[in-house]
């Protein structure tokens, strides 16, 4: 197996690698009306199912390995850099086409061990969030759905969890999960394959900054994630400044877009709303954010605010503003949670993620 996949460098000096579709994104029909010989349906399952791998590789066999490293890229996303936190949390930095982009692995132990992995799906963001440092990088590419995947396995089988029963996702990484809708649901669908992963979708989020056209899209997938939307602000005139999305989609067409959203039973939107002293964090807020939230099924997270390099105008709340924000919120009825920061002394919380700054960026 070694020996055929060190002919990948022989064959991309023939063919660009780049332009081969990635094997970790092809579902079993297609890897079988491509030509792979043998059983496709096995291929998928080892290329999936990272707990069975020898070191880095697939246990595949001889055939179907010969001709993925002539037919497809088998090259998984390299890890850069891995710094672990004082919570247990590890920010992982993979490098794929030349750029870099995060990764953030959080296990948790409630009634049984779980992990959930953030991943991203662009390099960079175009979006221009004043409280986000992955806006300073600007939007550099999407992301294929070949990477996507690829850094679930790649984390899954370097950190873990062994097995897919005790993960959950998050597309809260780098980008806007929804300017790359093709990518998401396309990797999402290989992620919920029940030969591969065979995640539930309720086990996935996906986290918009409220592109609207995007939120249409993702409720149509084929295996239709969970719904998280950043919402930080109240008012049209503070969202449109600290969010510029807000121009093009306000906030009374985000909450319409909402309202069409396909909800099971049970099923709520995870509103996000940064926490930004000054900002954001008002009676006058309390109140509109009630109202906003209204005949919507929901839990709204408050995030404490993650300072960074890009944004020394901001603050975050006070703790003490955060509880009191928290306990009107809940008196008037909404379902509301504060975030517990996770990796924040390793630049791996909430709006921290991005590469190419400082020595350990």
């Amino acid at each position: 197996m070694l020996e055929l996949l060190g002919q990948v460098a022989e064959a991309s000096a023939a063919t660009t690698q780049a332009a081969l579709p990635s094997a970790f994104a092809l579902l079993p029909e297609q890897l079988e009306a491509s030509g792979c010989p043998g059983s496709a349906t096995n291929a998928f399952q080892k290329l999936q199912r990272p707990w069975t791998w020898s070191h880095v590789e697939p246990p595949l066999g001889q055939a179907a390995a010969r001709w993925l490293v002539e037919h497809t890229d088998l090259r998984l996303p390299q890890v850069e850099r891995e710094v672990s936190a004082s919570d247990g949390t590890t920010r992982v930095v993979y490098r794929s086409g030349g750029q870099a982009f995060e990764a953030v692995h959080m296990p948790r132990d409630v009634r049984a061990p779980r992990v959930t992995i953030c991943i991203s799906s662009q390099v960079g963001c175009g979006m221009g969030c004043t409280f986000c440092a992955t806006a300073s990088m600007g939007l550099i590419r999407n992301l294929s759905a070949g990477e996507i995947v690829g850094q679930v396995l790649a984390t899954m089988h370097r950190i873990g969890p062994k097995t897919s029963n005790q993960l959950s996702l998050v597309f809260m990484g780098m980008g806007e999960p929804l300017h790359n809708v093709t990518g998401v649901v396309q990797a999402i669908q290989t992620l919920c394959h029940p030969r591969g992963l065979g995640l539930s979708p309720k086990r996935i989020t996906v986290s918009t900054s409220g592109v609207v056209k995007g939120i249409e899209a993702l409720a149509r997938a084929p295996r239709r994630p969970r719904l998280a939307l950043s919402l930080n602000a109240t008012s049209d005139p503070t969202r449109s400044s600290i969010m510029p999305v807000n121009r093009k989609w306000d906030l009374a067409e985000l909450r319409a877009a909402l309202d069409r959203w396909p909800f099971e039973a049970r099923e709520r939107v995870t509103i996000e709303y940064v926490m930004l002293a000054g900002v954001n964090d008002s009676d006058a807020d309390i109140e509109r954010l009630v109202a906003w939230l209204d005949g919507l099924p929901h839990m709204l997270n408050l995030i404490p605010f993650n300072p960074h390099h890009a944004a020394p105008g901001l603050r975050a709340s006070s703790p003490a503003r955060i509880s009191e924000f928290s306990a009107a919120l809940h008196a008037a009825g909404c379902r509301v949670t504060v975030r517990v920061n996770r990796g924040r002394d390793v630049a791996a919380a909430c709006g921290q993620l991005v590469t190419g700054v400082g020595s350990d960026r």
